[in-house]
């Protein structure tokens, strides 16, 4: 097999995005694997549109986005091999300043064979929380589906998995499929959320409930299954601050279908067999300011990495991880450099990157994390050792928004002994 500089993991959003990047600032000889049978990754089932106005200063559909960057790809020539697996990555032999790579696949085609890289980049993008994880009782019938299984029927197969629908879970994937089926004929019954607080974005509570007169149930969960062929009702529940079930508050629909959307998990099979430290709370990835993980010339962004609320946000931190996977191949490893931790505290669940290269990184270093729950007239707060840098005052944050803070290099350098950085939320005095 023909070797390459660098090897991309994943042909969605994050993957092309970090390709053309990479391709920009001078890298060649890229090659993208995808196991699907075409570019383009969750993109091509999601028809609604909502995409692109920060990247394209437009609004497009899923699939609209995705053939931007596919096009990009084809003008630059950048190779990828389709219905591929990537088995295994592994170090291989130092060559230079790096360490190849050695990257295992298969398909059809080729059978299995080994490819030689300087470099990696993870854009697996994520998947569903099963339903065996839930822990629902009753029975398993047909008519239970995740959200994203029913919208890639709908969308691409042309299949409609029911007519009167429940929906556990008020995920992003959820809230849109619950004004999809509306809008293929079926009666959605109700959206039923375990937490406080929803998952989604306000605007597709707004957009895909509200303006369909959609309920939605917040602290309550699916308790019952009923059917022994195809569901034929479900019972809801309201639940405690334990998060159980509190008797008497038993709600029963009758309804042919199921939908789950109880969350994302970045796809992490890949990274883990390949010895990347992987930070508990994300799923995904440890990485520095250049979105390296632990292992040199190992980068990750897009979902794989933590999942993201907006492509838009996607298609920036792939376009970052592809630069700095030029810059890798190019000058060698600059793991060396002095790093500071960033400590998430007081309702940061994390942060992504993890550690900052003073020296190393960007004039500006955008981080990006999520709350742990929904804060009214509070700030965000950064502080270097016991300095407080910032503070930005936010009306609502909620952990379905993503949140932020810019770093400054110019201010970074005005602390030449700083020991760590912390980002917490601070009530408004």
């Amino acid at each position: 097999m023909k070797n390459y500089d660098l090897v991309i993991v994943g042909g969605g959003p994050a993957g092309l995005a970090a390709a053309v990047s990479a391709r920009d600032h001078g890298i060649e000889s890229i090659l993208i694997i995808e196991r699907d049978k075409e570019l383009g990754g969750i993109l091509n089932q999601c028809i609604h549109n909502g995409f692109g106005l920060h990247t394209f200063k437009e609004e497009l559909t899923g699939p609209e986005y995705a053939s931007r960057f596919i096009e990009q790809v084809a003008e630059r020539g950048i190779e990828y091999k389709l219905n591929t697996m990537v088995m295994d990555i592994a170090a291989d032999a130092p060559s230079g300043n790096v360490i190849t790579k050695k990257v295992t696949a298969m398909n059809r085609e080729d059978g299995m064979f080994e490819i030689h890289t300087k470099a990696v980049i993870l854009a697996m993008g994520c998947r569903e929380r099963s339903r065996g994880a839930l822990n629902i009782p009753g029975y398993r019938p047909a008519g239970i589906f995740s959200a994203g299984t029913a919208q890639r029927l709908v969308n691409m197969e042309g299949y409609m998995p029911g007519r009167e629908v429940v929906i556990l879970g008020s995920g992003d994937i959820g809230l849109i499929m619950a004004r999809r089926m509306t809008l293929e004929g079926a009666k959605v019954k109700v959206v039923a959320e375990l937490m406080p607080y929803s998952g989604g974005l306000k605007r597709n509570i707004v957009q895909c409930l509200d303006d369909f007169g959609i309920p939605l149930k917040l602290s309550h969960t699916v308790i019952d299954i009923e059917g022994k062929n195809r569901v034929e009702a479900v019972t809801i529940a309201e639940v405690g601050p334990d998060r159980k079930p509190i008797p008497g508050t038993e709600e029963r629909y009758t309804c042919d279908t199921l939908l789950l959307s109880c969350g994302l998990i970045p796809e992490n099979e890949l990274s883990r067999s390949a010895g990347v430290a992987i930070n508990p709370v994300t799923s995904g990835p440890i990485v520095n300011d250049s979105l390296e993980t632990s292992i040199d010339g190992v980068f990750a962004c897009g979902n794989v990495l933590h999942v993201h609320d907006l492509v838009d946000y996607v298609s920036q931190e792939a376009t970052a991880a592809g630069k700095n996977a030029a810059a890798y191949i190019q000058n060698g490893s600059s793991k060396d450099a002095a790093s500071v931790e960033i400590f998430p505290v007081d309702g940061v669940r994390y942060t992504v990157p993890k550690y900052v290269r003073p020296t190393e990184m960007d004039d500006t270093l955008t981080v990006r994390f999520r709350v742990g729950a929904v804060y009214k007239n509070c700030s965000i707060a950064t502080y270097f050792d016991d300095t407080l840098i910032s503070k930005r005052k936010r009306p609502v944050m909620a952990p379905g928004e993503m949140e932020q803070v810019i770093l400054d290099k110019k201010k970074l350098a005005e602390f030449p002994d700083l020991s760590r950085i912390t980002i917490r939320i601070e009530e408004n005095s």
